[in-house]
């Protein structure tokens, strides 16, 4: 029998290395997970371990001081990360979401004060705050099934959000430019593009009837609207002088207008210190022009974060000072607000059946609360450890809800983001990680997918089992 010499066949010998060196990377990579993970059991243990000590230390000074005081931990630093997470290139098929057809909170004729409610989660309301029985950074890392990495932007990102439909995502960076992309190759790139907008991009917001028209807001007081079919800005806006910052926009769903936040300026040194007075706009989309301004009061607190309920007559405002505002847009007055955070409200949101509505404050604390029961918080996390918005220059935190209200995903200085399960004690998961802290989130309108824009210039798709 003839022996079968390799080097007579070169096309087998290369295909046989190639193979085994695709198993030596596997491995690797396996191994490389592996390492990762111990690395960050064993650096959550020493903070556990740590936060221990500092506080039996306290407590044994508190003991000989005859002042026995409740001692609080030293807060736990973030995990960070430098490791690359690896994708596969599956995408998924779409699914039809269920639509709700539910009642329209009722609000109260007046605004009511800090002492009808006692602040936040407290004994007053009918609500104690609830302590987390799992902290984020022991959180399980979520299950992928694929995951895709934007690299068009060569600044921070400030804003991402995906289209109504999904299809379509748009994404900014503190330079002044807007980018319009797909993930899916199954989806036409035609609609791709570059927007300069000569000024930081501060909002985003694409139409609520199709994905033909994305809104931007400046920090120099421009409002464009984009039309991604004809790839030019199909008008231009400005807000008055005295409020250039355009922190944020929302588009009703049902009628042709958009709502606009604006903000005059201030000294200062973090992003909500820079934050002056507040003006809400009312804009129709037909004729692009101004309908009404919102009453707020005399020289009210900057308006960080809008939402619509599901018929548009309703709108929600956080507003600085800690309170959110409710106005009936029918007769475009404020309808009822409350004091939600002792301190400035980055981010708000409607809970799923709309019989809640959710608040992300400066300080790292979420609550759910009830409209039903105003006052009344329903749930409520702590995610300060992750958060540091007072020292931030350049982004402000935000939190996105998935298609079925279950689960939050919120922004981090750390480079994974937290997802809570929403009325649950447990079972939270965090991000692949970044290389830098996480500026902001979004979720797919119908599909298990979330967006995560960081400060380290990219944006990453991800959809997760």
């Amino acid at each position: 029998m003839e022996l079968i010499s390799f080097n007579k066949f070169p096309e087998y010998s290369e295909k046989h290395t190639v193979s085994h060196l695709k198993n030596d990377i596997k491995h690797l990579n396996t191994r490389l997970s592996q390492l990762q993970a111990l690395l960050e059991e064993k650096e959550s243990q020493l903070r556990r371990s740590r936060s221990n000590l500092s506080t039996s230390r306290q407590l044994s000074i508190d003991g000989n001081n005859e002042s026995m005081c409740s001692t609080t931990p030293l807060p736990k630093e973030s995990v960070v990360s430098s490791g690359e997470a690896h994708s596969s290139t599956t995408h998924l098929s779409g699914r039809k979401s269920l639509e709700k057809d539910i009642n329209t909170p009722q609000g109260q004729s007046e605004s009511t004060s800090k002492s009808s409610y006692g602040g936040y989660g407290d004994e007053k309301n009918g609500s104690i705050e609830t302590d987390e029985s799992q902290q984020e950074e022991d959180f399980p890392e979520v299950k992928v099934d694929f995951q895709e990495t934007f690299l068009g932007h060569t600044s921070p990102i400030s804003c991402c959000r995906f289209s109504t439909s999904g299809d379509n995502i748009a994404s900014a960076s503190v330079d002044g430019t807007v980018r319009v992309w797909t993930y899916d190759s199954s989806t036409s790139a035609s609609r791709n593009a570059t927007i300069y907008c000569g000024a930081e991009i501060m909002s985003l917001e694409w139409d609520c009837k199709s994905d033909r028209l994305l809104l931007i807001g400046t920090a120099d007081g421009g409002i464009k609207a984009w039309n991604v079919d004809a790839k030019r800005v199909v008008c231009d806006l400005n807000t008055t002088e005295a409020f250039p910052s355009v922190l944020d926009l929302k588009c009703s769903p049902v009628e042709p207008l958009f709502v606009s936040a604006a903000a005059s300026r201030r000294n200062g040194t973090s992003f909500i210190d820079k934050l002056g007075f507040a003006s809400l706009t009312v804009w129709n989309m037909r004729t692009w022009k101004p309908m009404t301004v919102l009453p707020l009061g005399k020289d009210p607190p900057a308006i960080t974060s809008l939402c619509f309920n599901h018929n548009g007559k309703i709108l929600a405002a956080a507003a600085t000072d800690g309170m959110i505002h409710m106005f009936d847009m029918s007769a475009g007055l404020q309808i009822t607000g409350w004091p939600a955070h002792d301190s400035a409200i980055s981010s708000v949101l409607f809970g799923p059946d709309e019989t809640s509505i959710f608040s992300l404050g400066i300080d790292g604390k979420v609550f759910e609360w009830s409209l039903q029961n105003q006052g009344k918080v329903l749930w409520s996390r702590n995610c300060n450890r992750l958060s540091n918005v007072e020292s931030s220059e350049c982004y402000r935190h935000e939190m996105a809800l998935d298609a079925n209200g279950k689960r939050l995903l919120v922004t981090s200085d750390s480079v994974r983001a937290p997802i809570y399960q929403v009325q649950n004690d447990m079972n939270g998961m965090k991000s692949l990680p970044h290389s830098a802290a996480i500026s902001t989130v979004d979720w797919h309108p119908t599909l298990p997918i979330f967006l995560t824009g960081s400060v380290d210039n990219s944006v990453r798709v991800t959809s997760i089992l």
